[in-house]
């Protein structure tokens, strides 16, 4: 995984308001009640992100009777898990598929070539 996503300790008051000598180098997201102070390139991306797996972890828990926002995470971890490994399944079947195009259309290329040769010949023996 990749490292666009730091946690950041919460500041050391609620209501320290940064300068404009410091700079805020954390984003405050909110998933399945608890805040997590992040940080990363892109903090409109890292909200999507959290808002997913707030999403995701909420899903879970309106599904089952557990209170145990560990055992949601997981599941809902698990949830996402399988997301992405069917989103990889699918990939790794649409690139199989480019490239038995690419051979297909590279054999074709050359049939048209090997055609080409032959009725040129034809003609010149008519």
């Amino acid at each position: 995984m990749t490292d666009f996503i730091r946690t950041q300790p919460a500041p050391a008051s609620s209501n320290a308001v940064p300068t404009a000598a410091e700079p805020i180098d954390y984003i405050s997201v909110d998933i399945y009640d608890q805040t997590y102070h992040l940080r990363g390139d892109n903090p409109d991306y890292i909200r999507r992100l959290a808002d997913i797996v707030d999403a995701k972890m909420r899903a879970v828990a309106s599904h089952g009777k557990t209170v145990d926002s560990l055992r949601v995470a997981v599941l809902a971890a698990l949830n996402i898990a399988d997301e992405l490994a069917t989103l990889e399944h699918r990939y790794d079947s649409l690139a199989g598929s480019q490239e038995s195009r690419a051979s297909i259309r590279t054999r074709a290329h050359s049939l048209s070539g090997l055609l080409d040769s032959v009725l040129g010949e034809e003609r010149k023996i008519s």
